[in-house]
């Protein structure tokens, strides 16, 4: 009998938690690759990309501390190829997205990384993880995802290559704020976009922001939940101060400073993605107290 289930029916049967699971991305490069992609899309992809050119622009862009992930438009592949480029900023208050085109994928070497090159655009970067030689939820789920969204925003909405978090399939991020989204492909895939359009995060499958560290992002949740604040802008983090497996989290409350106080922890080994061949424990955080009061 096969009793084989995916990373992410596992992970929503153990019912784990999309809080505090956006791993950290201040700049963000995305390059347009229109073809298959290997299990690393830009080093293992021959035949959309050459393998030592990807790996000159990951190098690149890690130098300069970016995070880079590959983009295509969802749907039937086209034979005609595009070299699009995004660089994104997601630090809070620095927001920024700007969009080029290269001729030759060689030229991606030479655009600047900063905020001198490209066109500066006002609309948001919708990616969604797709990666399915990285994992089948991801094949599934997330091209899914895509689809629907989409429909919805075809300008805006784009696949793109591992973002991390498999066993939250479908993923989701919103670029220039670094938005992390998981679950995608349930309920309605096109209402965080809208809330986006609002100013606002759909706090249910919000899992952080990728200029926050988790702790933050978690502390975040709960207040969220506590005050019902959504706008993507609120409970800004005023200090961290950890304490042992505890940190206290002060982030600017709607009447003032609230403390949120959170302890970290190890889950039981689990699978975190479906090619996974050894389980192991992944960080959780629990909420321990929130209280409102003066910031020190």
């Amino acid at each position: 009998m096969n009793n084989w289930v995916s990373c992410s029916d596992a992970a929503i049967e153990r019912g784990d938690h999309l809080e505090g699971t956006g791993s950290r991305g201040l700049r963000w490069l995305a390059v347009e690759l229109s073809g298959a992609w290997g299990h690393h899309a830009l080093l293992d992809s021959p035949t959309t990309i050459e393998p030592t050119l990807g790996r000159a622009i990951v190098r690149r862009a890690e130098r300069e501390g970016m995070r880079i992930v590959a983009i295509r438009k969802p749907g039937r592949r086209r034979a005609e190829k595009r070299w699009r480029w995004a660089v994104a900023d997601a630090r809070p208050g620095q927001e920024s997205l700007r969009w080029g085109e290269v001729d030759d994928p060689h030229h991606l070497l030479a655009i600047h990384l900063d905020r001198s090159d490209g066109a500066e655009s006002d609309d948001p970067l919708i990616a969604v993880c797709a990666h399915g030689k990285h994992d089948r939820c991801c094949a599934v789920r997330g091209r899914r995802a895509a689809a629907a969204i989409h429909a919805e925003f075809p300008e805006w909405t784009w696949e793109c290559s591992h973002l991390g978090g498999d066993r939250f399939a479908a993923t989701m991020i919103v670029l220039p704020h670094g938005l992390y989204y998981g679950r995608m492909d349930t309920d309605d895939p096109g209402r965080p976009v809208r809330l986006f359009r609002e100013g606002r995060v759909e706090v249910a499958r919000f899992r952080g922001r990728s200029s926050l560290p988790e702790v933050v992002q978690a502390a975040q949740h709960h207040a969220r939940l506590r005050f019902g604040s959504n706008g993507i802008d609120d409970l800004v983090p005023l200090d961290v101060t950890p304490d042992g497996d505890e940190t206290d989290v002060v982030l600017a409350g709607p009447h003032g400073p609230v403390v949120v106080r959170v302890a970290e922890y190890r889950s039981e080994p689990i699978f975190t993605m479906c090619l996974a061949h050894n389980a192991g424990p992944v960080r959780q955080f629990r909420l321990v107290s929130i209280s409102a009061g003066q910031h020190p």
